[in-house]
């Protein structure tokens, strides 16, 4: 940033020269861009706009008209300023037709009363710029670096903003061109007070160009997108006009952002990345109040306050064999899921959970009951989800708070998990569904059933603890196959003989017959139960 003429008039060797201000005293916060020592009237053809003249006046005219046209000339060119040295030419005060030309013209106007070497003042001054200038060369090096280095790791526009705010201590968003927040970065303000309203705010801001700063509001907009098609907004929150580095700043980001959607290959839209980001905030507790969450769904346009909400996980049937695979599956699945909620008119927060799931937090509209909504989902989705990839979707309980958001997801979690493994056909699952499976999870927190579990599997589990096995996974293995031992083996991948040992071992740790049916019906329960109470505990 240039200095103004109030950071030159404190500069010592100026102080030495007992300045005045004698006009133009409300533009002092004038940028200088270069200092010039001109004693010709003429000098104004010499100068290209942002200096700062010095004079002694010694060569100025009598005439108070071609004074006036001097100080004119000056401010038509863009000169800063004019600071003039009394003594020589101009004994105690300036001629009054160059004062009231100044004050017309608002050009700021300064007075020297002791003599000062010129020299001094341009070197002073011109030193101060040329560290500016460093100092801005630095740092636009330091944001090309940055910025770079999230290009290259294809990073996500949350870590971008992230970076965006820590650079420049300052609230940043990303917005779609409807005006649904992306992305949001507080840098320590309230979430709920920068994202109210947010849509009609943001509507009412439109400043001219690609990047520019608007007064009324405080932003400093830059449109994101490339190729000639735009697909968003980055917005700085200033509250005061933006430094030159802040313009950088600004930039840089919204072409990181506009390269890494060029770049992006089977990874999810932005909207199910923003939507997924205020789902995992939800499960994780990282919002500190759910008023702020309840902000941030509001800004992408899905309500959640005085709505009953309802968690649901949707897991495909037959994943895809990669990895890669499975993540432009999982994405198109949370995309299809979206799209099933817009044609059934219900606003949702849509996003993965993690490579398996797609997580939807559904705010269900007043008389809505959660069945009809849950059925309509299932079905538009059956329409848009190809037919050979089949999926099932799983309900947690309603809930009246976003508090309890996470409980009702871990409780359709555990649904899908067990569901998945053995459709049956259904428009969707949920707890009382699961049989077994849901019993056990709703005595979970019975002592008798801890009792059991503990009773039937501690053994076991104090053998795995104490030596780093995995008897206990061979052990579910081998009963989720039905006793089918080369089946199991298999799914253990291991080898027969090496399975069998493992059996083997496990009969002696237990002290029991893995070929009595009874036996191996009471611990699959007990690890049914275990893995209740272990989820559980995740909440």
């Amino acid at each position: 940033m240039l200095p103004t003429i109030a950071d030159v008039l404190e500069l010592e060797t100026v102080r030495r020269g007992g300045p005045r201000v004698v006009a133009g005293a409300d533009r002092l916060d004038t940028r200088v861009r270069w200092v010039h020592v001109g004693e010709i009237a003429e000098i104004a053809g010499l100068l290209r706009g942002g200096e700062l003249v010095l004079t002694t006046g010694v060569a100025l005219p009598d005439d108070p008209d071609k004074l006036a046209d001097y100080i004119g000339a000056l401010a038509d060119v863009g000169a800063s300023g004019l600071v003039v040295e009394l003594g020589r030419r101009f004994v105690r005060e300036l001629p009054r037709a160059v004062l009231k030309a100044a004050e017309e013209h608002g050009l700021p106007v300064i007075v020297l009363t002791r003599e000062t070497p010129f020299v001094q003042i341009t070197e002073s001054v011109h030193a101060r710029i040329i560290d500016i200038q460093l100092e801005e060369l630095r740092a636009s090096e330091q944001l090309h670096e940055v910025f770079t280095e999230l290009s290259v790791e294809g990073a996500s526009p949350t870590e971008v903003l992230a970076q965006v705010a820590r650079l420049a201590g300052r609230p940043v968003l990303l917005e779609n061109l409807a005006h649904q927040v992306l992305a949001c970065e507080s840098a320590g303000r309230d979430a709920g007070i920068l994202l109210a309203g947010w849509e009609t705010r943001s509507r009412a801001v439109a400043p001219p160009g690609r990047t520019a700063y608007d007064p009324a509001s405080g932003w400093l907009v830059t449109t994101v997108g490339a190729r000639g098609q735009d697909w968003g907004r980055l917005i700085l929150v200033c509250d005061a006009p933006p430094s030159p580095r802040d313009l950088v700043l600004a930039e840089r980001a919204a072409t990181t952002l506009a390269l890494g959607r060029l770049l992006e290959r089977h990874q999810e839209s932005l909207e199910r990345q923003a939507h997924g980001t205020i789902i995992t905030g939800i499960l994780t507790h990282a919002y500190a109040d759910p008023d702020e969450a309840a902000a941030r769904a509001r800004a992408v346009g899905v309500p959640l306050t005085g709505r009953k909400l309802v968690s649901v996980v949707i897991r495909p049937t037959d994943p895809a064999d990669q990895a890669l695979d499975g993540q432009a599956q999982l994405g198109e699945l949370a995309e299809a899921t979206a799209g099933a909620c817009r044609d059934a008119r219900l606003p949702a927060l849509v996003g993965a959970l993690d490579q398996e799931r797609v997580g939807v937090l559904l705010p269900l509209p007043p008389r809505t009951q959660a069945e009809a909504a849950l059925t309509t989902l299932a079905d538009r989705l059956r329409m848009l989800w190809p037919p050979g990839a089949a999926f099932v979707l799983a309900a947690g309980s309603v809930v009246e708070s976003i508090r309890d958001v996470r409980r009702s997801f871990l409780e359709a979690e555990q649904v899908a998990d067990v569901a998945v493994r053995q459709p049956d056909g259904r428009a969707f699952y949920r707890l009382p569904d699961l049989r077994l499976r849901g019993l056990l999870h709703l005595l979970r927190d019975d002592a008798r059933l801890q009792t059991f579990a503990e009773r039937e599997l501690g053994p076991l589990l104090a053998h795995d603890a104490q030596r780093g096995g995995d008897l206990t996974r061979i052990l579910r293995v081998y009963l989720d196959s039905g006793r089918n031992k080369a089946v199991a083996a298999q799914k253990a991948h291991l080898s027969r003989p090496a399975f069998y040992d493992r059996l083997r071992r496990l009969e002696r740790i237990l002290d029991t017959d893995l070929d009595d049916v009874e036996s191996c019906l009471s611990l699959h329960v007990a690890i049914l139960a275990l893995e209740s109470f272990r989820r559980d505990s995740r909440a």
